[in-house]
């Protein structure tokens, strides 16, 4: 049997008290997926210069349109600190624009550009061939299934 998908013996009431299994640890197992996910698509967001947190950015402003930039940070999945620098960084190069709320300078509104758009027309070809290599080997129902559980299990939580 493979070391990864072996299960850990039955724990005694004893031992309640003590960390989980790393092997059966759901903040582990999601970063092992993260991370296996993720290793095919960064050579591909490497050669066009852009990193992870900035294609989230990007994605999400060709998905929704203008934005806050909170709400921005809360979809993208990325901190506010973090975000202020992505955003200056995008802006710097053409692909998206900010510009603060006509009547509360605290807010700003972020859109991306059709620079940016055009990066995501170039991009989306070879991100499609990933997914459709992934699809291949773990199967097109499983990867929606395993979506729709990450889906339920987020709001759950």
């Amino acid at each position: 049997m493979n070391e990864d998908v072996k299960r850990p013996l039955p724990r005694s009431p004893e031992d309640r008290l003590l960390p989980r299994d790393t092997r059966r640890s759901l903040p582990i197992a999601l970063l092992r997926a993260r991370e296996a996910v993720m290793s095919r698509f960064r050579p591909m967001l490497a050669e066009h210069g852009v990193t992870e947190q900035q294609w989230r950015t990007l994605r999400i402003l060709y998905e929704s349109g203008p934005i806050e930039a909170s709400d921005l940070a809360e979809r993208a999945c990325v901190l506010p600190p973090s975000l202020t620098r992505i955003i200056k960084a995008l802006d710097d190069r053409g692909l998206l624009t900010r510009e603060r709320h006509e009547t509360d300078g605290r807010r700003v509104l972020v859109e991306i550009t059709p620079q940016g758009k055009a990066l995501i027309a170039a991009v989306t070809p070879e991100s499609v061939a990933i997914y459709s290599e992934m699809e291949a080997r773990f199967g097109k129902d499983q990867v929606e299934a395993l979506l729709d559980q990450l889906e339920k299990l987020t709001r759950a939580l």
